[in-house]
């Protein structure tokens, strides 16, 4: 069975840090897009950055989380990782990890496998 499963999320004051991973089993990252995505209360699911399956190059999608949010993987443990520096009550929201095939998007139409979610709060 697909799965992919988040954990990570919690409570972090302002300018902290949070590290999310995202676990694969059923199958293998190898040549896998994993999309990170949040949903805040009351907005639509967006998506805030990606790691490509074929070169692992970060892809943005969100302005404000450059310079703060970074994606690695580690295919041969199946897990990617969302690492987010400098945190501000704006990025409070559920995270979700999602994966396609090769390439990143934007759009989460595009992405076939979907995480649970976890739940990020910034708040002093």
């Amino acid at each position: 069975q697909v799965q992919l499963v988040e954990s990570g999320g919690g409570l972090v004051q302002p300018g902290g840090s949070l590290r999310l991973s995202c676990t694969a089993s059923g199958f293998s990252l190898d040549y896998y897009a994993i999309g990170w995505f949040r949903q805040a209360p009351g907005r639509e699911r967006e998506g805030v950055l990606c790691i490509s399956g074929d070169t692992h190059r970060n892809i943005y999608y969100v302005d404000s989380v450059k310079g703060r949010f970074t994606i690695s993987r580690d295919n041969a443990r199946k897990t990617v990782y969302l690492h987010m520096n400098n945190l501000s009550t704006d990025d409070t929201a559920v995270y979700y990890c999602a994966a396609r095939q090769n390439f990143c998007s934007d759009s989460k139409e595009h992405y076939a496998h979907w995480g649970q979610g976890t739940q990020v709060t910034v708040s002093s």
